[in-house]
C-alpha cells in the first residue's frame, strides 16, 4: 500500500516495471481529486536531449528502497501519452491517460481535473 505521507520521499527514484526493467525517474506524483490519495507518477524518460514525462497509474505500485516499481509492464508505459519535461499537462489530454491504461475517467461535477500534482 502506497502512503501519501511517502509521496515527497519518492521523488528522483528509479522507476521499474513488473520484471524490474527500468523505465525511467519519477518526476512527480499526482493524486486523485476526489480522495487526495496517490493515483499516478510522472516519469521521465527518453536521452538528456530529449526527455519527456510520461504517466503511470501508482494502483498497484510498490515502493522499495531505492526504487518505485509499477504494475505496469515498461513497453506499455514508454507508449503513454506525453508530455515536455518544461510542460504542463493540459486538462483536455487527462482522459487520454485514463483510457491508455485502460482506467475509467472521472472528472467533477462541474469538469474539475482527475489529476493534481503534489
Amino acid at each position: 500500500m502506497i502512503h501519501p505521507a511517502d509521496v515527497r520521499e519518492w521523488r528522483n527514484r528509479d522507476v521499474v516495471d513488473t520484471e524490474s526493467h527500468k523505465i525511467g525517474v519519477l518526476e512527480a506524483v499526482y493524486v486523485d481529486t476526489t480522495t487526495d490519495e496517490p493515483a499516478m507518477a510522472t516519469v521521465r524518460t527518453g536521452l538528456p536531449s530529449r526527455r519527456r514525462l510520461v504517466f503511470v497509474p501508482l494502483d498497484d505500485a510498490t515502493a522499495g528502497p531505492d526504487y518505485l516499481r509499477t504494475g505496469y509492464v515498461r513497453k506499455l508505459v514508454k507508449q503513454a501519452p506525453s508530455f515536455g519535461t518544461d510542460d504542463v499537462l493540459p486538462a483536455e489530454q487527462e482522459e487520454a491517460i485514463f483510457k491508455h491504461y485502460g482506467l475509467p475517467y472521472e472528472p467533477g461535477a462541474a469538469g474539475e481535473r482527475q489529476l493534481a500534482r503534489r
